[in-house]
């Protein structure tokens, strides 16, 4: 059996609503990949300690990319920061002062993003921020509306897990729903847009599901078995 690494985000994907709830069938399908030899890696627009949290208690493999890729966490203290969270808050300020409704979502603490609710027009406020020379970017995750350096996405992010664990893209099976996502699907080989995501997300994915979030991740694997049994 040729190893393969599973680079999966979790709301929308593993969740069964907009609360969080883990969608346990799906989990425990990760962790029967993670049994059979193959890597499970959460990539997430949480923060990359909730998703290392998740891979302790969910039995998969303890690594975590998060806030859309601009912090990697490897244990409990060891944190690697691809993101700058000051000109961040430099531009959620600057939204404040030009935009109403601008409000920070209350999350788990961030190191290199700012999170807001998704209270306001994000083309809007993208050219705010042109206007004012503001270089970062902003995305939505249908979870919330991220503000992160420029440069970092969830792709840039796993390929620094890539590199650090001499990951070939051939290799790189990634499950997702949202936009947050699409960057993580140009640096796998295979790549899976569940049935709950738009159909731009679809389109740049290399298949799809019908089912949404944790059922679109059963019906996934499901397809993606006789894969796995390859040499």
């Amino acid at each position: 059996m040729k190893k393969r690494t599973f680079a999966v985000d979790i709301d929308g994907t593993i969740t069964e609503n907009g609360g969080g709830r883990i969608h346990l069938d799906a989990l425990e399908s990760l962790r029967r990949l993670v049994n059979m030899g193959h890597d499970v890696i959460f990539v997430t627009g949480r923060s990359s300690v909730e998703g290392f949290l998740l891979s302790v208690f969910g039995g998969t493999t303890k690594v975590a990319v998060g806030e859309n890729g601009g912090c990697i966490t490897l244990d409990s203290n060891d944190h690697i920061l691809l993101g700058n969270i000051t000109e961040c808050k430099n531009a959620l300020e600057i939204l404040k002062n030009n935009m109403e409704n601008v409000e920070e979502k209350y999350v788990f603490p961030r190191m290199t993003e700012v999170v807001l609710q998704r209270t306001f027009d994000l083309n809007h406020a993208r050219k705010i921020l042109l206007e004012h020379n503001t270089d970062v970017v902003l995305s939505d995750s249908q979870y919330a509306f991220h503000i992160n350096s420029p440069g970092i996405d969830k792709g840039t992010g796993f390929t620094e897990i890539m590199k650090r664990f001499s990951i070939s893209r051939d290799d790189v099976i990634a499950i997702g729903d949202s936009a947050t996502d699409v960057p993580l699907f140009k640096v796998a080989k295979t790549s899976v847009a569940l049935g709950n995501a738009t159909d731009d997300v679809k389109s740049e994915a290399s298949m799809t599901v019908s089912a949404h979030a944790g059922d679109g991740v059963l019906e996934a694997l499901d397809k993606l078995a006789p894969k796995l049994s390859e040499l």
